[in-house]
C-alpha cells in the first residue's frame, strides 16, 4: 500500500441497502413502527459509496470477535483503480 502523506487520512464510507419512493403524504402518515420498503430484497447486495462514487459491493453481516454485533459488510466486487464495478 502506498505510504503517502494521504493514507492516513480517514474517508467516510456510505453503505447504501436500497431506496424508497414513497409520496410526501405517505411520509408524513409515518408514526413510530412504520416500516418503509424498500427496492432491495435482503439476500441482495448493499453497494458502498465515498461522496457519490460507487467504489464496492458487499453483503451485510455481523461483525465477529471483538465486534461482535455490529453491523459490518463483506465485499464482494471492488472498483478498479478506474473507479468501475
Amino acid at each position: 500500500m502506498d505510504d503517502s502523506p494521504f493514507s492516513h487520512v480517514p474517508i467516510e464510507i456510505t453503505v447504501s441497502v436500497g431506496k424508497a419512493r414513497p409520496q410526501v403524504r405517505e411520509l408524513l402518515k409515518m408514526q413510530r413502527d412504520a416500516v418503509l420498503t424498500l427496492d432491495r430484497r435482503v439476500e441482495d447486495p448493499v453497494e458502498l459509496y465515498v461522496g457519490d462514487r460507487l467504489i464496492a459491493r458487499g453483503v451485510l453481516q455481523e461483525g465477529e470477535g471483538d465486534q461482535a454485533g455490529q453491523l459490518a459488510v463483506r465485499l464482494t466486487e471492488v472498483a478498479s483503480g478506474g473507479g468501475t464495478l
